[in-house]
């Protein structure tokens, strides 16, 4: 497998097109694109994993509906950002058909072959004729085959700082297998999943039950493994489109393409997600969070999420210092049975405890790691062979002023 940390994403798979414009959505007449599409002139399967939060946006309500369809075919998405669609009632519905109806109209297709995300400030009713307005243009691009990757990819931002993408390549013994990402997201980041939108796509055939077990799976590895702040958004959304061009049906293929093929969705999936807690409000460091030798792997997976959400925990390491005993004191109260006695921990790969006793002498090189922009934080626990990994980042001064309102 060849990676690549960078580039144009989801055009990268070969029948993949890509638009982005400026239609206003929050009024600001700024000419920042905030309204994209991607495209495919082959009919795609795809797959999708949507947040969990009992309040859904309806472009997610939306979304869900047409991918309850194991058999369905789809063209596209569009997406828009600025404004999050969410908690706008019936007429919030009808505006999600919308987008996706002018899309299909535009580009000869039927609506239900349009998939529809949104994303921004949630309340507020989408200025639907600005978007029908964008929608023309964008799909115009598309039509015309332009390259517009860098576009739709500035399309999504809200409180990013910069765009998100990565690629992987597959050679298999009969050709070449792509698969691209984008991500959105830097704030409301907590499984599962995080106020973000991802799309994949790829070249290969895949069938619909397939492509959607190899992105759970995947999304389990990364979109759900981060957080920066604990809230969960109601419009996170990742798709993934497969549309063949390569001529390639990975359930044709050996057993070992399959594999490199998941394999390559999960590293597509975890450079995003590693992107996103990178790009996190205001942050400065990013921080991973490792569990192992809890009772099982839920028991590990509690006590990592904690730690990583502490805002004790978290102001420490805006503030360099090493604390281990707010970390410890985080553990603790996820009530997992630990022991102090038999707790072990290690800033990168210095320890900081050995059987819960601290190793006094290493307090220097503790705080020359966490003074990084990068560390880990282990702890085993020694009660049993669960283990688990949250990636997560300060809380800084800035973070409170840039979200004290919108």
């Amino acid at each position: 497998m060849k990676f690549f940390e960078n580039g144009e994403g989801l055009t990268e798979p070969r029948g993949f097109f890509c638009s982005g414009v400026h239609c206003d959505v929050k009024g600001k007449n700024d000419g920042k694109n905030d309204l994209g599409i991607v495209y495919s002139k082959k009919p795609c399967s795809v797959a999708g994993v949507f947040t969990t939060n009992d309040v859904k946006a309806a472009p997610v309500r939306y979304c869900q509906t047409l991918l309850s369809d194991p058999s369905a075919k789809f063209h596209g998405i569009v997406a828009n950002s600025g404004n999050a669609n969410a908690c706008t009632g019936t007429q919030g519905d009808s505006d999600s058909a919308k987008m996706a109806s002018e899309v299909a109209r535009h580009l000869n297709l039927h609506s239900k072959e349009i998939l529809v995300c949104s994303t921004g400030r949630i309340g507020v009713r989408l200025p639907i004729s600005k978007i029908t307005s964008g929608i023309r243009d964008a799909a115009m691009d598309v039509k015309a085959e332009l390259d517009g990757a860098r576009a739709f990819q500035e399309a999504i931002l809200t409180s990013d700082t910069c765009t998100k993408s990565c690629s992987a390549k597959i050679q298999t013994s009969t050709g070449e297998i792509t698969i691209g990402g984008v991500v959105k997201g830097a704030g409301m980041i907590e499984p599962n999943m995080a106020t973000m939108l991802a799309f994949l796509t790829t070249d290969a055939a895949v069938s619909n039950p397939f492509l959607q077990e190899t992105l759970t799976h995947a999304v389990g590895q990364s979109f759900n493994r981060i957080t920066i702040d604990g809230d969960m958004s109601t419009n996170d959304s990742v798709l993934f489109m497969a549309n063949g061009a390569s001529g390639l049906s990975i359930e044709k293929e050996p057993e070992s393409v399959r594999l490199e093929f998941a394999k390559a969705v999960d590293a597509v999936c975890a450079c995003l997600a590693r992107k996103c807690v990178s790009d996190g409000e205001k942050v400065t460091k990013f921080v991973k969070v490792k569990v192992v030798g809890a009772p099982d792997d839920p028991a590990a997976e509690k006590v990592a999420r904690i730690v990583a959400n502490s805002l004790l925990v978290k102001s420490s390491w805006y503030g360099s210092d090493p604390n281990w005993g707010r970390i410890v004191d985080a553990a603790g109260y996820a009530k997992v049975g630990l022991d102090i006695d038999k707790l072990d921990m290690q800033y990168d790969e210095v320890p900081a405890l050995i059987k819960g006793e601290p190793v006094h002498e290493n307090k220097g090189k503790w705080k020359e790691i966490v003074s990084g922009k990068q560390f880990s934080i282990k702890l085993e626990l020694n009660l049993g062979s669960g283990e688990s990994e949250i990636w997560s980042n300060d809380l800084s001064e800035e973070y409170v002023n840039f979200n004290k309102s919108e």
